[in-house]
């Protein structure tokens, strides 16, 4: 999926602090076959367009010479205000590999949950894949109805994959697993938590970035 975003070409006789004040950005384009350029953009839109495309949509930037396609990869926000204060985009080749954080969404519902014998825990929420740019995933699905029995588990290994993306995790990695509940001695059932430090958990932390293969 590809979305369009109006950019202009950033004037340098016009101070930042300006530039915020009029509803605008400043950004900057740089990538493997990109030369660093400064860019500016309507403040307002590029919210949208972050929200809806989080980092793994491409976005076509438009009104620059001739169109590029970018992925967001940083974004410095006024710690008070809580409003955008610069972007940097990605210039993504087609031609080349690229890596960046898709969303994993849980969809259905797991019977182990509906009968009350266990709870699920979600390991991950997002996954760093590698894939062309026109291969990229806007998210992945993570279908929670096979989790059925207390020792049942997701693994990377189960993820439905478009074709060309492959997952930077171990197959056997856990996506989703169930605890058991036992009886409190009231009666009453309460969920046994899971021992996360069994569980091995990429710790790279979110990197709004896309790097080059």
């Amino acid at each position: 999926m590809t979305m369009t975003l109006a950019v202009t070409m950033r004037d340098d006789s016009v101070t930042l602090d300006t530039l915020r004040a009029n509803g605008s950005v400043p950004a900057v384009i740089y990538g493997p076959k990109q030369e660093p350029t400064k860019i500016q953009l309507d403040e307002k839109a590029f919210d949208k367009a972050r929200k809806d495309a989080g980092e793994a949509t491409i976005i076509a930037l438009s009104g620059l010479d001739k169109p590029v396609e970018v992925l967001i990869k940083e974004v410095d926000f006024n710690p008070v205000k809580q409003r955008v204060t610069h972007v940097d985009f990605y210039a993504v080749d087609k031609d080349m590999t690229i890596t960046a954080h898709v969303p994993l969404h849980f969809i259905g519902e797991a019977p182990v949950e509906d009968s009350r014998a266990g709870t699920v825990t979600k390991v991950h929420h997002e996954v760093e894949v590698s894939c062309k740019p026109a291969d990229l995933p806007s998210h992945i699905d993570v279908d929670l109805s096979v989790l059925k029995e207390v020792s049942d588990k997701i693994h990377v290994s189960d993820l439905k994959l478009p074709a060309g993306v492959t997952i930077e995790l171990e197959a056997e990695e856990s996506v989703a697993v169930v605890s058991a509940a036992k009886q409190t001695p009231a009666g009453e059932e309460s969920m046994e938590p899971i021992d996360m430090s069994a569980i091995e958990v990429e710790k790279k932390g979110k990197e709004e970035a896309v790097e080059e293969a």
